[in-house]
């Protein structure tokens, strides 16, 4: 029995479970909150009061924040009164809890109920990365230039400090056992003198030795490295799993991070970066740009480390836009923008939740001017009285955005189609000229505002969604306060069977109607997914053997090369730049996905809905229907609304579940094949290892 379309019904079927426990918590909130006696004096007043407050908020207020702000204190004065609510029955002391338990959770949704919007970062260094994220920040030399060699070697993470205005970086640490791995690994690469070395690997393992141990480090043997004092305070230095740095000055913040995300080559030794798994660094006063978002640093991925490696994957799914970032001389010859694409795209699109791709051109001021009109055949008569420099720098922004956009219509149509829902934009940017006092180009034509706009309209929705989540949930308190009558028990005792038997009725009916709906998503995958395994069987050979294993431009050597490399990496090899990027398992994966895309993103698609997305059929289900002629009292037309508000929030919850289950069936495929091809990894390696000895 082939394992794929198995793997892939249990990731269904456990995701259908998990709807159905998590809806069926409103069954059980009707349930278990039915007073028998009620013996309150004012609390339908209160009610009242503040559903009139929360009306009048929405429509004087301006702002989402400020909506949200005024409710919250309407909130704090209803959780205020209701605890002094005294002498009531169990029953009613109950509700009583669960109301007060509802308004505190209500105030962590800021902390707790709201994921971040990330934007994933990509560029090669050298290209502006660090200085674009210094620039829309305002904040001139805060994360290291990368013209000092492998700057943003590691994972950063940059968000708004929320908490106070210091300039904070938190560092992820290996362990000591970690890294004492991670060296012996090192140095069996540097040991490593046959002909069929890895030099890349090599170069690698000696860049982080002597960032660490210093110059000539790679040269000793590790026993003699481990006598050396130095290697004595590094194994002290990784007590601590996690280091804090908190400065309220932007350059002694600058100074002290520096070694963490930062490498000269001309001074080596005390550069702490290969010894960091993540670095978040946390900027005040940005609320505005970064409230909601967090900037992803993403550097190169060529590493003999594979924690750096799967972290890089798992943080790339979780990108809702991605930016590529390459100097604009070479945005269009430059193989590495193209190479990140075509990699990643398989999980940023269908494997995971990237909505827009922006293509960023750097450096737009380092011109010069004659060369430039040479080249382009620009006149002194188009210029006229302008700026000469500003009038080319322009030209080519221009030029350069419909080479870009020209280059992602032909991309070839395996990338292209994956790249169907998601949208593109060319930004061109100079992020020293937007410092620049006196600078040929004015602040928005260095595309900096454009690019901050960005930050702020993404801010400005998510602020939005939460001020109206919050509004819900307050009216859906406030409704069920309203029951809260000394006049609604008779009515209440009388009816409650009625209403939980018909409400329980329609939870059975909804998710029956889900079942179903379930059951035929995975018989449509499943047999898009047998189809995609007949095509692989019988493609799979030609498919290794043309993209990867022996394509034109490799030689005998280089041959063995890349069998070596795949089988010591469990199929995949990601060379330090991207014009080398290699992946048998997702090489052999390539006819599963294509056979189930069109269907895939059909039950997941990127962006809205369709009418076989599994978040439609989510937002159906309910058990509040348009037939509830009983629900005609006010008590229970406000127990009615609470419920509604409780379904509409699960439903939020319910969302971001399908969007990270959805991944994981995508990746399924590819993983399952590295699990079932892992012993002949394993087999082959020694033999191919041991060629040219």
């Amino acid at each position: 029995m082939n394992p794929l379309p198995s793997a892939l019904k249990y990731k269904f079927c456990l995701q259908g479970k998990q709807t159905k426990n998590t809806v069926k918590t409103i069954d059980s909130t009707m349930a278990s909150y039915s007073p028998k006696r009620m013996r309150f004096h004012d609390e339908s007043s209160v009610s009242h009061n503040s559903a009139s407050s929360i009306t009048c908020a929405e429509s004087s207020l301006t702002t989402d924040m400020a909506i949200m702000v005024q409710t919250k204190k309407i909130m704090d004065g209803v959780n205020t009164k209701i605890q002094t609510i005294k002498n009531i029955d169990q029953p009613m002391t109950t509700l009583k809890s669960y109301i007060v338990e509802v308004i505190s959770k209500m105030d962590q949704i800021d902390k707790d109920n709201r994921r971040k919007a990330t934007i994933g970062i990509f560029g090669q260094s050298g290209h502006g990365k660090s200085s674009l994220i210094n620039a829309i920040l305002g904040e001139e030399d805060l994360l290291p230039p990368g013209s000092l060699g492998a700057c943003t070697a590691v994972v950063t993470q940059v968000e708004a400090n929320l908490d106070d205005s210091n300039y904070t970086a938190e560092i992820e640490l290996y362990s000591k056992e970690e890294w004492d791995k991670m060296l012996q690994v090192l140095f069996r690469v540097l040991s490593d003198d046959s002909e069929d070395r890895d030099d890349e690997m090599f170069e690698s393992a000696k860049e982080k030795i002597t960032a660490v141990y210093g110059e000539d480090a790679d040269k000793k043997k590790i026993e003699e490295l481990k006598k050396d004092k130095k290697f004595a305070e590094i194994s002290n230095f990784l007590s601590d799993s996690e280091k804090i740095i908190s400065k309220r000055e932007r350059s002694d913040f600058a100074n002290e991070v520096a070694c963490f995300i930062q490498y000269s080559v001309a001074s080596p030794g005390g550069w702490y970066w290969p010894l960091v798994k993540s670095v978040k660094i946390k900027i005040p006063n940005c609320d505005e740009l970064l409230k909601h978002i967090v900037l992803l640093d993403l550097p190169g991925i060529g590493d003999c480390n594979k924690t750096r490696e799967d972290l890089w994957k798992s943080k790339l799914r979780e990108c809702s836009s991605v930016w590529i970032v390459s100097d604009i001389n070479r945005a269009i010859t430059d193989k590495d923008p193209w190479g990140i694409l075509k990699h990643c795209i398989q999980d940023l699109g269908p494997g995971g939740e990237c909505k827009n791709i922006s293509f960023i051109c750097t450096k737009t001021d380092d011109i010069n001017p004659g060369a430039y009109m040479r080249g382009s055949r620009l006149t002194k008569d188009e210029i006229g009285n302008k700026d000469q420099t500003a009038v080319c720098i322009l030209h080519r922004n221009k030029t350069t955005k419909e080479s870009i956009k020209k280059k992602i219509e032909s991309l070839n149509p395996g990338t292209k189609k994956l790249m169907e829902k998601i949208s593109t934009e060319v930004f061109t940017v100079s992020s020293k000229a937007f410092f620049k006092q006196n600078s040929n180009l004015e602040p928005t034509e260095t595309e900096i505002p454009k690019l901050q706009e960005v930050l702020k309209s993404i801010n400005r929705r998510i602020n939005q969604e939460m001020a109206r989540g919050y509004v819900s949930d307050a009216k859906g308190v406030l409704s069920l306060i309203q029951i809260f009558s000394p006049n609604t028990n008779e009515e209440m005792v009388e009816t409650k069977a009625k209403v939980h038997d018909k409400l329980a009725n329609n939870l059975k009916n909804a998710l029956t109607e889900l079942d179903r709906q379930f059951e035929k998503m995975y018989e449509d995958l499943d047999m898009c997914l047998s189809e995609g395994v007949q095509n692989s069987v019988r493609l799979c050979v030609a498919t290794a053997q043309k993209e990867l294993i022996a394509p034109d431009n490799i030689d005998n050597r280089g041959f063995h090369k890349t069998l070596k490399a795949l089988c010591k990496n469990k199929g995949h090899y990601w060379s330090k730049n991207w014009c080398m990027i290699l992946d048998l398992n997702e090489c052999l994966a390539t006819h599963m996905q294509e056979s189930i895309y069109e269907e895939f993103n059909q039950i997941f698609p990127v962006n809205g809905k369709t009418e076989k997305s599994l978040q439609k059929h989510l937002d159906n289900v309910s058990i509040i229907q348009s037939d509830n002629t009983y629900c005609r009292s006010s008590m229970l037309y406000h127990i009615q609304n609470f419920i509604k508000t409780r379904e509409n929030k699960l439903k939020v919850l319910l969302g971001r579940k399908v969007i990270n289950r959805k991944k994981d069936i995508y990746s399924s495929i590819a993983t399952t094949i590295q699990e079932k091809m892992g012993t002949g990894y394993e087999r082959h390696y020694p033999v191919l290892n041991g060629h040219f000895r």
